[in-house]
């Protein structure tokens, strides 16, 4: 009791330690005054016998008030994550406090348990590949991964998905789904707010034994780049379709007169038969370059294994091209900067880009100049938005011709297949309008870049930076 006395002062006011013994006293109080109103008892002596009861009360509830004190300190603790050691007099309050220090813990350990799973569970919903949205029945958004964040901004959680996406059609199909008029939507729309971007989405309607705000997921696919392709490759068939289709119409027109009304003329038949050799040369180049850029798209998982000398590749095609150079007056120049090693690469993909980027060199190239070629090692492939060079050391090929200036539309351009300027068909000049394509899509293969200047005084220059090793 000493122990309880001496903390006599530290009882709580809220305690309601008062109030406890004044209605504990209430019925003595009750009782010594019905005594004394019958004159059993002297009022002076039962007044005594209620202050010896109230302070007897006192006395008997100190230690239960000062145990609930305690517990409720130590509850109050346990809520707060603090430490604080069981010191408990009584054996009820004890075991009370040993109870709720068990249910404390098995809390603790389930919610440790639930923020695990919660956490594995996100980190795993990150790694989609496709953005995923959660939607409550307002139709904000409750939830999403790594990729919609990065697609939508990383703002988008509690955001109307009116406001995230304004194509009508979309919209529509997600009130569909949230107001229960069916289960599941597909669609393709596009995203003006997103650089246009054609996605296509498959809304699903959660079960109603699903627990939490989401009612509903939204996933999306970007198939701009497979529409892009494809409508690429229907280009592609269109184009070649009307490159062949012109030569063949020729070589027939002509066969038809050699039957008909020229049968007999030899002038005539001489002049039309040069003619369809030429339509003839000009398809069988279109052709091949047709199945060149068929075969580099069937052979893009090729692994690169050959140790290519560049130097022996760059003998093969100036001896090859000498002819040419010779017949357009151009003299070919190769400058070594610095002694450059063998690369890892596609011996006979390499020999096709030089000769490509060679041959239209001395093709534009004005009379009587010259073509040059250096060769130099460089620290890195310079980089372009979007594209994927390979890290490290690298050869540059700069090919300069004289030729006539390139504009900057005609720049961006130059690589598109079937592209060719305008000022070359005036001039005559044939060509399939392919080689540069071939050339971009060996270069990408592998993992190196095409740069192109030009300048009225310094001519035009291809620099082709290749990995020196493939990593």
């Amino acid at each position: 009791m000493k122990k309880y006395f001496k903390t006599l002062l530290n009882i709580e006011r809220d305690s309601q330690f008062s109030t406890r013994v004044i209605i504990l006293s209430i019925p003595s109080a009750v009782l010594f005054i019905m005594l004394a109103i019958f004159d059993l008892l002297s009022p002076w002596y039962a007044f005594t016998c209620y202050v010896i009861t109230i302070i007897f009360n006192m006395f008997s509830l100190l230690p239960i008030s000062y145990e609930l004190q305690a517990l409720r300190r130590y509850i109050y603790a346990l809520a707060n994550n603090e430490q604080r050691d069981i010191n408990f007099s009584e054996k009820d309050t004890m075991e009370i406090a040993e109870a709720i220090n068990s249910v404390h813990k098995m809390w603790t350990s389930k919610t440790d348990t639930l923020e695990a799973q919660a956490m594995s569970d996100a980190a795993v919903f990150d790694t989609l590949p496709d953005p995923i949205l959660m939607l409550d029945g307002e139709g904000n958004i409750t939830g999403s991964n790594l990729a919609a964040r990065q697609l939508l901004g990383s703002d988008i959680v509690s955001r109307s998905i009116d406001k995230v996406f304004t194509t009508n059609i979309f919209i529509s199909s997600v009130e569909k789904i949230l107001k229960n008029k069916s289960l599941s939507e597909n669609l393709v729309f596009q995203a003006p707010q997103y650089n246009n971007r054609r996605l296509y989405t498959h809304i699903t309607k959660l079960p109603a034994s699903s627990k939490g705000r989401a009612v509903a997921v939204i996933s999306l696919y970007d198939i701009s780049k497979a529409f892009s392709l494809e409508k690429m490759q229907s280009d592609f068939v269109a184009n070649a379709s009307h490159e062949l289709r012109t030569p063949l119409s020729v070589i027939s027109g002509f066969i038809e007169t050699l039957q008909t009304t020229a049968r007999d003329d030899e002038d005539a038949r001489d002049a039309f038969l040069g003619i369809m050799k030429e339509q003839a040369e000009y398809m069988s180049s279109l052709i091949e370059d047709l199945l060149s850029l068929s075969r580099l798209e069937m052979a893009q998982d090729k692994e690169l294994k050959d140790k290519v000398d560049i130097h022996e590749v760059l003998d093969d095609v100036t001896n090859a091209l000498k002819i040419k150079a010779f017949q357009h007056s151009v003299n070919i120049k190769i400058d070594e900067l610095t002694r450059i090693p063998k690369i890892t690469a596609d011996n006979q993909q390499i020999h096709q880009i030089l000769q490509n980027l060679l041959d239209n060199a001395i093709k534009y190239a004005t009379e009587n100049s010259e073509v040059t070629i250096e060769l130099k090692t460089v620290s890195a492939i310079p980089a372009r938005p979007g594209q994927n060079v390979a890290q490290g050391k690298a050869v540059s090929i700069a090919i300069n011709n004289k030729g006539q200036k390139i504009n900057k539309e005609d720049l961006a351009r130059l690589t598109e297949k079937f592209y060719r300027m305008q000022i070359h068909k005036d001039m005559k000049i044939k060509g399939t309008g392919l080689g540069l394509a071939i050339a971009k899509q060996i270069i990408l293969h592998h993992r190196g870049n095409l740069t192109v200047t030009s300048t009225t005084y310094k001519g035009n220059t291809f620099t082709v930076y290749l990995p020196i090793k493939q990593k």
